[in-house]
Parts: structure tokens; sequence; C-alpha cells
């Protein structure tokens, strides 16, 4: 199977923070944050696997700032590593005041995405290469966190 470039499977959604979204303290909730991630997540490895997927883990989710009703959300979202069937992709959220023209970064995430056929066994997918530096400080530190991963792993089952 050729590799991709990780350029190439980028995928970028944009959305509204409107009111319902919103908690008590007029930002959006984080669960409503994680749902948008774990789409987006999907969308590009489907895109790249060219298959059905499934999320296995959502290894990191970091909310660094919040978001309010009527700010734009950008989330761009790319494979940044892949195993034989499995996707590590990268999420990152930003938040636009479209009136005040600020933007910010609001959350950063990482997810393990497996790629299955329509019986759910899981079938292999094409490798990836970094181009930018940005990518390859993501690609050059995966295997770290598909450690941290299979540790997690072991910790549950002992």
């Amino acid at each position: 199977m050729e590799k991709i470039a990780i350029n190439a499977t980028k995928t970028v959604q944009t959305r509204l923070v409107l009111p319902p979204d919103t908690n008590h303290l007029g930002t959006i909730f984080g669960g409503k944050v994680l749902a948008y991630i774990d789409e987006i997540a999907a969308l590009t490895a489907m895109k790249h696997a060219n298959s059905y997927v499934v999320t296995a883990s959502i290894d990191s989710v970091d909310f660094l700032s919040p978001a309010k009703a009527g700010d734009s959300l950008t989330l761009e979202s790319f494979i940044t590593y892949t195993g034989t069937s499995s996707m590590e992709v990268y999420v990152k959220v930003t938040a636009t005041d479209l009136i005040r023209h600020e933007e910010k970064l609001t959350t950063e995430s990482f997810l393990t995405m497996v790629a299955v056929d329509q019986d759910g066994k899981p079938i292999p997918v094409p490798g990836v290469y970094p181009e930018s530096e940005d990518e390859k400080k993501l690609f050059e530190s995966a295997p770290q966190r598909k450690k941290h991963r299979e540790k997690r792993a072991v910790s549950r089952k002992g």
C-alpha cells in the first residue's frame, strides 16, 4: 500500500456555537466539543482508510480555553501516524469571535480510530508520511503516545 502525505488527510469543519450548546456560564459544553471531535476524527479516518472506522480510544483531550455562544468553532484534523489497521488522529479546535475577529485555541485531542470491514473486522490502512516541521514532530512522537496507550490498557487488565 502506498503511503499518503499527512497533509492530504486533513479535514476541516466550521460550526456556530448556539445558546442551546452552552452551559450556565454561556460557554460550550465539553461533551458537545467531544462529539464534534469524534465526528471529525471519524471523517478523517474514513477518508484515509476508504472504509468504515470505529473509535478505539480518545487518548487525550485538553480543554485550553472556552468558546462562547456566537463564536465560530473551526475543527481541523489529520492522521499523524498509522499502524496496520489503526490511525492516530490529531484534532485541533479554535474559536473565533466573529465580531472582534479574535481567534484562540480551545481544544487539542488525539484519538485512535480503527478501519473495519462490513463485519467489523480490522483491515489494513495506508501509511502516512510527514512533510512540515509540525507534522514531523507529531509523527516522531506518535510511538511514545502509543506506548502510553498500551500501558493504560495493561493497567486496566491487571
